[in-house]
């Protein structure tokens, strides 16, 4: 490849550029990346942690490219112009995300069945980045099929996303830097130098190497439970999330027309929350404590096992019906004071079909085989989900919602409780 340029990075140190990568970089539409943060309301708890999703791009891009660069070596493909192909697609793959990252995509979602990637295909397919695409040679189809795991070469996807994602090996490094947590150092040049291609064209590394590929995948879980779970980082997330929702009509910010979608980032939709004031108190309310950092104090917690099914009945009796049942028994008749926050994630990575991965391909000399992760002691001991419910109130009312939290979810002597989890009277 001729590189163009090189950016000094924090986590990667030097990342080189070929021509059509800064070409797209210099867009309006890949810079706008730089006013959406990585990790939504986690500066709050973690002051340094300002980073955004165009940093992480481009370190996703420096790995991807790593990746190709291993296989070509290897000679698992012949076409070296597939490394800038895949580069790209790495570059791309987060073009879609909206304003906090995946708090408005759930909002999102939940209004038009639309995720990043649907905005990510539009934007590559119907912007200037689809221009520069075609200018320099490359399908914008085809880079778009890439990006989102949907390439014909099934170990390019895998890149991509999965299990040994570039995605995954940048987002861990970089995040763990900017929180300054220790959980996120990983060896992805062991990870990456190992890689190998089986026969019937997927990913795997060298047996080797599932010492380091354990290590990430246990620094994953941890930065899940310390941070991307941390319970006053969820606070902030439940405010934003909250007035979103109900400012969502009058400002009309989940139009998922490309235009407007376009230009909107953190900063721009939360001061036009804080601006709506007495036309809609609550959305201004939660959002100007947002930004005050006045956030909401934490009465319930419980994590849970990957055998429980709490989150399962919470999405078939909403979230609003438990804060009804909570907010009656602490007799609280101001509206949007309780907030009943259920988040699950997977403790294993998603593949690329979005399942959880269940197995890790191995090469060892000339033998390939798929190992369970249930027969990798460390990995099995994290496997399943990472369920955690909570309740949230303001600080005025946290002795009285605490109490009533206890009657509703406290003890097994609750009719509720005892539906949650499947007990029978």
């Amino acid at each position: 490849m001729k590189f163009a340029g090189e950016i000094t990075d924090p986590v990667h140190r030097y990342i080189r550029f070929s021509e059509i990568e800064r070409d797209i970089v210099d867009t309006a539409v890949f810079q706008r990346l730089r006013r959406i943060r990585q990790l939504a309301g986690a500066h709050l708890v973690y002051p340094s942690a300002q980073h955004s999703r165009f940093e992480h791009s481009i370190g996703t891009m420096h790995v991807a490219g790593y990746a190709g660069e291993t296989l070509f070596a290897k000679g698992y493909f012949n076409d070296e112009d597939k490394v800038q192909q895949l580069r790209l697609a790495a570059l791309l793959h987060d073009i879609g995300h909206g304003p906090f990252s995946h708090l408005f995509e759930e909002i999102l979602m939940a209004r038009h069945n639309v995720n990043h990637e649907d905005m990510g295909k539009q934007i590559i397919s119907h912007s200037e980045i689809g221009d520069i695409l075609g200018k320099h040679g490359y399908s914008p189809s085809n880079i778009c099929k890439l990006s989102f795991g949907q390439s014909k070469i099934k170990f390019f996807n895998e890149i991509i996303a999965g299990g040994l994602s570039a995605d995954m090996m940048d987002y861990l490094p970089r995040d763990g830097l900017f929180t300054g947590v220790e959980y996120g150092k990983i060896d992805y040049h062991r990870l990456i130098s190992s890689f190998e291609v089986t026969t019937a064209g997927h990913l795997a590394i060298n047996r080797s190497a599932l010492y380091s590929l354990e290590s990430m995948l246990i620094s994953r879980y941890e930065m899940y439970k310390s941070v991307y779970f941390h319970k006053t980082v969820r606070s902030a997330e439940v405010m934003l999330l909250r007035s979103i929702m109900l400012a969502d009509e009058q400002l009309n910010l989940t139009d998922k027309t490309l235009d407007n979608y376009l230009n909107l980032t953190d900063e721009i939709i939360l001061e036009q929350m804080c601006l709506l004031g007495s036309s809609n108190k609550g959305a201004a309310r939660l959002a100007g404590d947002y930004k005050s950092r006045k956030l909401l104090k934490c009465v319930y917690e419980k994590f849970l096992h990957s055998h429980d099914k709490l989150n399962r009945k919470m999405n078939a009796r909403t979230l609003y019906d438990l804060e009804s049942q909570i907010t009656e028994a602490a007799h609280i008749k101001e509206e949007n004071t309780i907030f009943v926050d259920a988040s699950s994630a997977s403790s294993m990575p998603k593949t690329t079909t979005k399942e959880e991965i269940s197995s890790i391909l191995l090469v060892e000399k000339e033998h390939e085989y798929e190992t369970p992760v249930t027969d990798i002691p460390l990995i099995a001991s994290i496997t399943g989900s990472l369920d955690m419910l909570r309740v949230y109130t303001t600080v005025e009312n946290r002795n009285a919602v605490e109490k009533s939290t206890k009657k509703v979810l406290g003890n097994e002597e609750s009719p509720y409780w005892r539906e949650l989890y499947g007990i029978q009277q």
